[in-house]
């Protein structure tokens, strides 16, 4: 088909074209597996045991038969540790965002977004139906402008925002976000995705960073497949709410359940992470480290204490041809491009891991000092 061809080539002429790349034989520098959990002996040993034990998949949805004890273990295990009384599975991150969202807000709603929410939540957004109103990044007084205007006119209200921002790593502040929700009555949605093992002194995400404890009218979100090394998504909040969910959210009813040894596999990695606190710590002090020493090659780079450390390059050109020149060197830093970001926010998104040993970093570091035309005057982050 023509118009095919007219748009795959419209993407490259703007250096937006993307496209899959092997990581065997490379050094992976940009997966949120924060804290190297996903191969970690126990873990592996957990998943090979109830693979035997169960088979590959679950066999249906959780309303069918997709529903086993390591599924209703892991819900246990994720509300224990999210401090929070019940939870329910998704099948993915996206899953479990187009499922609650537009469950919790509907025609006649309003919902108050970040403008740099991830892309699952602006999806869910839109699929809801309630008028959706976004405020600028992280500027809560512009949020709270448009909630002393616009709240009256709505049956329910639903605040949205991820808890820590999946492209430049800085933090939402819960307090103002909890005063939000109290004083305009409205319900608060926090993704969870890359907080979870990662904020707060064990990783328990953002309640513990901010020393809080979770309230009633709050929703948590988050994913398996980040510091936990898994795969799935999980909403933690009350039983009514959760009860509600499983009754309201499609892509929970219509979709098959977790294969079980996905299930036991991320219930021994959130163990071991319990177990071994000195990894949020630790992949912290990692982070800011990378930060210091990309810092000292000339590079701008966003660093907000997480894991996620953007290399801001703003071109996208510029963007493809310094990854694709780390790839022919063996590394594996992929571009992020509009519109994952704004245009002219063009990035290469590292991310600090436990996976590293000091021969992988100095690996990176030599790279990225030989890389050709070094951005070592780039537009500055302020």
């Amino acid at each position: 088909m023509q118009w095919l061809e007219e748009e795959l080539r419209r993407i490259q002429e703007q250096h937006l074209f993307r496209k899959r790349k092997l990581r065997e034989s490379l050094k992976d520098f940009c997966s949120n597996d924060y804290l190297a959990l996903r191969d970690h002996p126990e873990v592996k040993e957990e998943v090979i045991k109830t693979l035997k034990d169960y088979g590959l998949g679950s066999g249906a949805s959780a309303l069918v038969s997709g529903y086993t004890k390591q599924h209703k273990a892991l819900e246990e295990k994720l509300s224990s540790f999210k401090e929070v009384p019940s939870c329910l599975l998704f099948g993915s991150g996206y899953l479990a965002n187009i499922g609650t969202i537009p469950a919790l807000a509907s025609e006649g709603d309003l919902i108050l977004s970040d403008q740099l929410n991830h892309a699952s939540i602006i999806d869910a957004c839109r699929l809801s139906k309630a008028k959706v109103l976004v405020f600028p990044h992280l500027d809560y007084q512009n949020a709270e402008e448009l909630l002393k205007e616009n709240r009256k006119h709505y049956r329910r209200c639903l605040i949205v925002s991820d808890s820590v921002f999946s492209m430049d790593g800085d933090v939402a502040h819960l307090p103002t976000l909890l005063r939000f929700a109290d004083e305009y009555d409205c319900m608060l949605f926090l993704d969870e995705a890359h907080a979870t093992g990662i904020l707060g002194q064990r990783g328990k995400g953002i309640f513990e960073e901010f020393n809080l404890k979770w309230q009633e009218r709050v929703i948590l979100m988050g994913t398996l497949s980040k510091a936990v090394g898994s795969y799935g998504a999980f909403v933690c909040s009350s039983e009514k709410l959760i009860e509600y969910l499983i009754n309201k959210a499609r892509s929970f009813i219509f979709s098959t359940s977790l294969p079980p040894a996905i299930c036991a596999g991320a219930k021994k990695a959130i163990e071991i992470a319990e177990r071994e606190p000195w990894r949020v710590q630790r992949v912290k002090n990692l982070a800011e480290s990378i930060y210091k020493e990309l810092s000292k090659i000339g590079f701008s780079v966003k660093f907000h204490h997480t894991p996620i450390l953007p290399i801001m390059l703003y071109s996208e050109e510029k963007a493809i041809s310094l990854s694709e020149a780390l790839f022919e060197k063996g590394v594996l830093l992929q571009a992020i491009r509009y519109p994952t970001v704004p245009k002219g926010e063009a990035r290469l998104r590292l991310t600090a891991s436990l996976r590293y040993t000091e021969e992988d970093l100095e690996f990176l570091y030599t790279s990225l000092k030989t890389l050709p035309h070094l951005p070592l005057t780039s537009l500055p982050f302020p």
